[in-house]
């Protein structure tokens, strides 16, 4: 293994490769493994003959290995407002999975979150009218259980030279599903989902590559307002298109389409959405467009369904002679979109504009400036800087969030975020916010956070 030497080039810019290759490494100086709690059948990533396996009828070749593994949180936040309805709290969350891989593209993963009910969580929570601050929301509820494959690799028998379209991934099951960065859909959903990749066409030079998704989800949906919908069905169309227009700009686009058929009284739902990312010159670009349509409640805009449109953007770049980012994220929301399916962890569809908007996934920390679209708009301005060997990093922002149909309700906040990465397999997280609006309540809050990874 060649490793490049991390010397910058002539001119002392420390972000750029050198273009010296480095030395060889040998198996003792390549960094140690950190492995899963529990490996059975053959390390993770590890070197050494791959065993013969099993030969099925259909001609794979299946060569079991099993893997535990997953992350635990413990916060202890707090937050407080003018209005004094803010919370002190301490609770934890844990995410364990187990991983039956089978092959390079076959395996089964199944998860549990022992810790919390949705966004119930285990802990200790303090507010002034709290006589009992301890909540017990353990349980053994079955979080993530799917099984995914490769159609072709399932059965090579029936193409042995290849040469037929029979390469389809797919997956069945309780699964994480995201598209559109998680403004579309970012929920756990009992589906089935087809794809077909590499699908290129001889007279379209300007198309690298094509990836066609369906999706079918029959349970487990929650709807915009992070509350599950018993009894909705949703049904999906994904597309992405890896495009190149000569030497000097290459770009991929996503275009997604999704309905969902709400149960009495939820309303149904289409939604889609179209993006764009590209590097433009030496900017990172993201742009995008949503709309949602409320479809099944004679538009009374309920809170799981209801009409909008939402332009988002994202602009990067990093400063010469770092390894810095500093960024630039914008949105304008008209009405109310919805997204087709959200977890109640992940909050609203604005999070994706950064700390001082996203939800934190763990307790009743909240976001600053809000992430529900509501005929609002708002810009974040941040810089990540890395230090310590990228063990240490510090993410600064400022953000501004308002209603262009209310004057004089706008917000503003200033967020921090500082990890320290200590051993292998643990994460110090601290952060906090101050925020004022313009004719509402001030707020701030501070949290610390134990992060580790098993």
């Amino acid at each position: 293994m060649l490793a490049g030497s991390g010397v910058a080039g002539a001119a002392g810019d420390a972000s750029r490769f050198s273009d010296e290759p480095g030395p060889y490494l040998g198996d003792d100086e390549l960094p140690k493994l950190t492995p899963p709690i529990v490996e059975l059948g053959g390390k993770f990533l590890g070197p050494g003959n791959i065993p013969h396996g099993v030969l099925l009828p259909g001609g794979a070749v299946w060569q079991p290995q099993f893997w535990v593994y997953g992350t635990f949180r413990s916060a202890l936040q707090s937050f407080d407002n003018d209005l004094g309805t803010g919370r002190s709290e301490l609770v934890s969350r844990l995410d364990l999975f187990g991983n039956l891989q089978l092959s390079g593209s076959e395996r089964v993963l199944i998860g549990i979150r022992p810790l919390n009910d949705g966004a119930q969580f285990t802990g200790w929570q303090y507010d002034p009218d709290r006589q009992d601050p301890f909540e017990d929301h353990t349980n053994a509820d079955i979080t993530t259980l799917f099984f995914e494959g490769d159609f072709g690799e399932l059965f090579p028998a029936l193409d042995p030279t290849d040469r037929h379209d029979l390469d389809i991934g797919f997956s069945v099951g309780r699964q994480q599903i995201t598209f559109q960065d998680g403004f579309l859909i970012n929920d756990r959903l009992d589906a089935i989902g087809l794809t077909r990749n590499n699908l290129r066409f001889p007279s379209m030079d300007w198309l690298n590559n094509l990836r066609v998704t369906v999706l079918y989800a029959w349970d487990e949906i929650d709807r915009d307002d992070n509350a599950p919908d018993d009894g909705a069905r949703l049904y999906a169309l994904f597309t992405q298109w890896d495009t190149v227009f000569g030497n000097q700009f290459s770009t991929t686009v996503d275009l997604d389409l999704a309905l969902v058929d709400g149960s009495q009284g939820r309303g149904d739902l289409i939604a889609g959405g179209i993006s764009a990312v590209q590097r433009l010159g030496l900017v990172n670009t993201t742009f995008r467009f949503l709309f949602s349509n409320d479809i099944g409640s004679d538009g009374t805009g309920l809170a799981s369904s209801d009409d909008g449109q939402l332009f988002f953007t994202e602009w990067s770049i990093t400063p010469y002679h770092t390894h810095n980012l500093l960024y630039a994220n914008a949105f304008y929301g008209q009405d109310n979109f919805s997204s087709a399916a959200r977890d109640p962890l992940a909050g609203g569809p604005l999070g994706r504009t950064g700390i001082t908007f996203a939800a934190r996934g763990i307790g009743a920390f909240p976001a600053p400036l809000g992430n529900r679209t509501d005929d609002a708009w708002g810009v974040a301005l941040g810089y990540q800087m890395f230090w310590n060997r990228n063990r240490t990093q510090l993410i600064v922002e400022t953000g501004r969030r308002g209603q262009h149909t209310v004057s004089d309700n706008d917000a503003s906040a200033i967020s921090f975020r500082l990890q320290q990465a200590v051993g292998r397999r643990v994460l110090l997280q601290f952060g906090g916010f101050l925020g004022a609006a313009d004719t509402g309540p001030d707020q701030q809050g501070l949290r610390a956070e134990l992060v580790v990874k098993l």
